[in-house]
């Protein structure tokens, strides 16, 4: 713009808009580059006792992320793979988390209205391999044993699986490939032998095989919700058994566990594993409602969040029903064993 033939006052004005203008960008670049970065843990309140931190996906850790009053609540952290020694923060902040084989996955919730969710995929020292934009609240996530696959399950309408009408989307990042299937509804469902088409599916709770290909998850579909075995390469899934939720296969390959509803409507959900080769179902020693996607701690030991008040716990209990539930960690949840 010439503004050599403009009166001083008019000038004056020009460069108070331009100032304007400045700065709104400014601040766009700056909620840009935030929104870019994984949120950093905040500075330790005043005579607050700091925690340690950790930067590395350790071998055999437990990640969880803190909940409640916690001092890092919100936090992924590490605890010490012997169970001795203070948990340390990681420094990012994640709605879910989970990670295996050195890759991990974080679900994040964007910072301003204009940024939507996201699923960040992250390296063995937690830096950022690659960001998937989503919509919809974070509600559960998985890496295959390998580290290759990663998966995520988000609520695009409603915020609960109590929920009427409650809608979810889950999906599956081939990290090797690079290959991308952001909903599941993507794939052919069979179901009694026939190709099940519905305006009403939703799919959630993924788990994967050893192979990276084949994969465990929930379907919805008719108000009934089903175990499905589903083949990544060939696109399809197929319905296994009714009224199995979230599953999560167990490091040998040879056992499900998953909520199952046999409650009422305040505590619908009770754990149980499920023999893939027998078909025989075992209830776990634990009594409460767990709403949750149970993990594995190793071949013998499934763990999981359990809700307390305002916060939540990880607990842990036998996988073959005996036994009875123990404390992993207080004011934590979405556990994962590395």
């Amino acid at each position: 713009m010439n503004v050599s033939g403009l009166s001083t006052r008019a000038r004056v004005a020009v460069l108070v808009a331009a100032v304007v203008v400045l700065a709104a960008a400014g601040t766009v670049y700056v909620l840009r580059a935030r929104a870019e970065t994984p949120a950093a843990a905040p500075p330790p309140a005043s005579g607050a006792t700091p925690v340690p931190s950790a930067t590395t996906l350790e071998r055999g850790a437990l990640m969880t992320v803190g909940a409640g009053p916690s001092a890092d609540s919100g936090m992924v952290r590490a605890a010490p793979a012997q169970g001795e020694g203070r948990p340390r923060t990681t420094g990012l902040r994640c709605k879910r988390f989970y990670a295996a084989a050195g890759t991990g996955v974080c679900l994040r919730v964007g910072e301003t209205l204009t940024i939507g969710s996201e699923a960040i995929v992250l390296d063995d020292h937690l830096r950022e391999l690659r960001r998937v934009p989503l919509a919809g609240i974070p509600s559960r996530a998985r890496v295959s044993a390998s580290g290759r696959m990663v998966a995520w399950t988000f609520f695009v309408s409603g915020d609960s699986y109590l929920s009427v009408g409650f809608s979810t989307r889950a999906g599956i990042l081939d990290t090797r490939t690079g290959t991308l299937v952001k909903s599941l509804e993507d794939f052919t469902l069979r179901k009694d032998g026939r190709v099940h088409s519905a305006v009403d599916l939703n799919y959630w709770g993924v788990t994967f095989a050893s192979d990276d290909n084949r994969f465990y998850a929930t379907v919805s579909t008719g108000g009934r919700t089903y175990l499905v075995q589903g083949d990544f390469a060939a696109r399809g899934m197929r319905v296994l058994r009714e009224n199995a939720e979230c599953p999560s296969l167990s490091p040998d390959g040879t056992r499900l566990v998953y909520k199952k509803r046999v409650g009422g409507a305040s505590d619908p959900w009770r754990l149980y594993t499920l023999d893939l080769a027998s078909g025989r179902e075992t209830a776990l020693a634990e009594p409460a409602n767990v709403d949750d996607q149970a993990a594995w701690l190793d071949d013998r030991t499934v763990m999981y969040s359990k809700l307390r008040g305002d916060s939540s716990d990880v607990w842990a209990v036998p996988a073959d029903g005996s036994g009875r539930p123990e404390l992993l960690a207080r004011d934590a949840f979405s556990p994962a064993a590395t």
